[in-house]
């Protein structure tokens, strides 16, 4: 091949042109704006299924922004130190057992811990 001659040139300038084709076909194909020769921009036109994706994406991110807020209150609630379930479970353990024949919605009592008499 002559590096030096005209069809040297002409092959880089074919080659730059089916890139910048190719690159627009990709970018047309995932929605991205277009690149005119002097690299200006062209926004594509919403159709009515890309704002039907956009306006679904936006109720998605407000579902995962009031999610993450809810589970930040989780997190407080959980990691509280006022908040101890062993220190509960051991509050219920020393209340006076109830007889349930007095108080039909008192549940049955767990004695655990206590040795039985007899």
């Amino acid at each position: 091949m002559d590096w030096g001659g005209p069809s040297f040139v002409v092959i880089i300038v074919a080659i730059s042109t089916g890139g910048w084709i190719i690159n627009n076909w990709i970018r047309a194909k995932h929605g991205y704006s277009l690149e005119d020769e002097w690299g200006g921009k062209t926004e594509r036109a919403d159709t009515a299924e890309t704002q039907r994706i956009k306006a679904e994406n936006r109720e998605l991110n407000d579902k995962l922004d009031t999610m993450q807020d809810r589970m930040i209150i989780l997190e407080k609630i959980v990691t509280d130190r006022g908040y101890s379930l062993s220190e509960e479970i051991e509050a219920l353990r020393d209340k006076p057992v109830r007889d349930v024949s007095q108080n039909s919605d008192a549940g049955v009592p767990l004695n655990f811990g206590q040795k039985e008499k007899g």
